[in-house]
């Protein structure tokens, strides 16, 4: 089986764990010796007004798109059943609108986050390569996910994720993934998911790391107090 899809076989057991392996490690050594470049650049000084409706709706629906891809992959198919849940109440009822909900603050947000970088002459003249790259693969990635849900997912009526990419995905941390159950994946499907690897594969040597960069430190900081010059 291996011998007649070899390019199948590289993309679906062996390319994930080249991404993963850069994330980890890159993640790792970033934070280790490059820790003071673990930032991203502000260009808030330069247009903030779309910045900040671009910035605030992407961010709230990345984090509800990661959390929803998150629960759609790790809840297996069977602990629904077990439930009583039936594939059309967990799709329509409760995987759909949420989808729908934090997709689209999601793409909306991307590209008004994209049309700003290249459109504002300061914003791009101010943007280094790797800024421009690591928004349009964004802009690129969530446009795949909403073509692949909304498109490519109810045009293959057969099709259903959680019988074939989700188990492919948990066999993914369990160190054995069966390629097989990629190869009737719609095309939308599989562009969705390596384009997201490709994007984890990237993500320590970018911008993109400051996700990772939580404020601990204003947890158990010092209050600073401010006081008012006096008035001579």
């Amino acid at each position: 089986m291996i011998a007649s899809h070899p390019f199948q076989f590289f993309l679906w057991s062996i390319y994930p764990y080249l991404m993963l392996g850069s994330f980890f490690f890159g993640t790792i050594i970033r934070f280790a010796f490059f820790h003071p470049t673990v930032t991203a650049k502000s260009s808030e000084l330069l247009e903030k007004k779309t910045l900040m409706i671009g910035s605030i709706m992407f961010h709230v629906g990345i984090i509800g798109v990661f959390f929803g891809h998150i629960i759609g992959v790790l809840i297996p198919k069977a602990w629904t059943d077990a439930l009583g849940i039936s594939d059309e109440f967990y799709h329509h009822i409760i995987a759909m609108p949420a989808g729908a909900f934090f997709g689209i603050l999601a793409t909306v947000g991307v590209y008004i986050l994209c049309f700003r970088r290249f459109h504002d002459h300061r914003v791009f003249h101010a943007s280094s390569t790797g800024d421009l790259v690591v928004i349009v693969a964004l802009t690129v990635e969530i446009t795949l996910g909403m073509l692949s849900s909304f498109v490519a997912g109810p045009t293959n009526p057969d099709f259903n994720y959680r019988t074939s990419l989700a188990i492919w995905a948990r066999q993914i941390f369990m160190f054995h993934p069966d390629f097989r159950l990629m190869l009737q994946v719609p095309l939308m499907f599989k562009m969705h998911v390596i384009f997201g690897f490709m994007i984890f594969g990237a993500f320590p040597y970018t911008r993109l790391v400051h996700a990772l960069a939580l404020p601990w430190q204003y947890v158990y900081r010092r209050f600073i107090v401010y006081r008012r010059r006096p008035q001579i």
